[in-house]
């Protein structure tokens, strides 16, 4: 039996690109367009796999077109979506490797989610994350005229937790703005009632009911006296209630970007996150530290 040669330009199937994404390749791809990219300890932790695994999925997505990766700096290799992995996913985001300025920052709120859900109280619950990518696609070009947070965690009002149907605000917090500026971030999260992308008018309404029950700062040993301080002046402004709804906690490991040519990054553990450590367990009402 003869066989033809293939014509010229066709590209060849592989196995990469023939055998079926599975829902732990689809719940990571949606992960990484959500977050503007991930590194590779970062993905390894998100499938549950080695780094050797995480980098052959990697491999299987860039061999479909839906990933792109490079070392965009010191530590492990990024990873990113492309047009068409953002298509696949049915994310109107735009296509771009994560921005050299923001690496650190995409490291951290990552690092922050990772943690999240893989706390016992998250998973049971049932809880999901809205992130900033997600909120910044809802509004459009006025995103610059009101403070987005880095993410949102929304309790379903059917959980078995004392805060079912609550919605917060997570912050995370590398370096110190000035205190001033904190307050003023802290006041609209605090007040704001509207969803983003809603009119104007709708923002801010006194008689609605907020739409953060509260805001959870993770911040860097660097940032964190200055929220505390921002805090204490909230409270100063508005009153202890307002304080209260304002919960800082350190970072959880894994957040830091290396920044040393050799060294390598560590990942979130999958377990209840120790960021939370020295304060009461995640999510349980209690005065602010």
């Amino acid at each position: 039996m003869t066989t033809s040669a293939p014509k010229a330009g066709r590209p060849q199937a592989t196995t990469a690109t023939t055998t079926a994404l599975t829902q732990r390749d689809i719940d990571g791809l949606v992960f990484v367009a959500e977050m503007y990219g991930v590194q590779l300890d970062q993905l390894a932790a998100l499938l549950a796999v080695s780094e050797q695994s995480a980098r052959g999925a990697g491999a299987r997505w860039r061999a479909r077109g839906f990933a792109d990766t490079a070392r965009l700096g010191p530590g492990k290799p990024w990873l990113w979506l492309t047009r068409a992995g953002l298509a696949a996913c049915g994310l109107p985001y735009a296509a771009a490797p994560p921005a050299l300025s923001r690496l650190a920052h995409i490291r951290a709120v990552a690092a922050i989610r990772l943690a999240l859900e893989s706390s016992g109280t998250y998973r049971t619950a049932a809880a999901t994350w809205r992130g900033e990518r997600h909120l910044r696609a809802r509004i459009g070009r006025v995103a610059a005229r009101e403070h987005i947070p880095d993410g949102e965690v929304h309790w379903p009002d059917t959980a078995n937790v004392p805060y079912a149907g609550e919605c917060w605000a997570v912050e995370a917090e590398l370096t110190a703005k000035t205190v001033s500026r904190t307050v003023s971030i802290m006041r609209e999260l605090l007040t704001r009632t509207g969803d983003y992308g809603c009119p104007a008018a709708e923002r801010v309404q006194p008689a609605a009911p907020p739409l953060y029950a509260r805001a959870l700062y993770l911040c860097s040993g660097a940032a964190r006296p200055t929220v505390l301080r921002a805090r204490a002046a909230l409270g100063a402004a508005l009153g202890g209630a307002a304080a209260a709804r304002i919960e800082v906690r350190d970072l959880p490991p894994g957040a830091r970007l290396e920044r040393s040519a050799g060294g390598a990054a560590r990942a979130a553990p999958l377990g209840e996150p120790r960021g939370f450590q020295g304060a009461a367990p995640l999510g349980e009402h209690q005065a602010p530290m």
